[in-house]
């Protein structure tokens, strides 16, 4: 697949198209109203993660939405924006209507943003023969530093998650063919960040800036 039909729009607002599916994860602030999703997979329950007027936007009458267990409840303000509500856990592997996933823990090692306890996560989707890993709001952790992927999308801005440099960190560790940062120039961290990101990362994995 590569990566040219991934799409990245502010923080961790990413779109995914791969053999007639349309994947949405963090759908926020968006411009149009494309209702072509056929699955929204949501990190965690944060407003710029877990936005309905946003799921509004994307969802149609099919779409499946995927959250962690402990936002079920939560996520039942959008009910009837979709077809289903699935839950799922960190370290756990599974497969929802033919995209098989795996989530990885998600959480802030020293902060206090992202409690490990609160069970959100970064997801692995396999899509074909590669693997992309959307790392969600995360610290470098062990199990972000164990995850095996082809393409890698991480945070970047800081404050919240790693910044630019320690997502450099993780990816010359993780050794993706290709890594995207996200979350940072907008809600968090700042326009050069990407560059920064780029600038930590060796050689051979390749970066692509995509928040301009």
């Amino acid at each position: 697949m590569g990566t040219e039909k991934i799409q990245v729009f502010i923080q961790n607002s990413i779109r995914i198209e791969d053999s007639g599916r349309v994947i949405y994860i963090d759908p926020f602030r968006m411009t149009e109203e494309p209702h072509d999703a056929t699955f929204v997979l949501i990190t965690h329950e944060h407003y710029d993660h877990f936005s309905p007027e946003d799921i509004a936007k994307v969802a149609t009458k099919d779409t499946v939405l995927v959250v962690p267990e402990k936002m079920e409840s939560k996520a039942e303000q959008v009910s009837d924006l979709v077809s289903c509500i699935t839950t799922v856990r960190p370290g756990v592997c599974c497969e929802i209507d033919g995209l098989e996933m795996e989530m990885v823990p998600s959480y802030n090692v020293l902060k206090p943003f992202h409690p490990k306890s609160a069970g959100w996560v970064g997801y692995i989707l396999v899509l074909g023969d590669e693997r992309i890993y959307i790392a969600g709001d995360t610290d470098v952790t062990k199990e972000a530093k164990a995850v095996q992927c082809d393409i890698a999308l991480v945070p970047a801005g800081g404050t919240y998650t790693m910044d630019a440099k320690q997502a450099a960190d993780l990816v010359n560790q993780i050794k993706p063919k290709v890594a995207i940062p996200v979350h940072y120039g907008s809600v968090v961290g700042k326009v050069s960040d990407g560059e920064t990101f780029a600038a930590n990362v060796k050689e051979p994995v390749k970066v692509e800036i995509r928040i301009k």
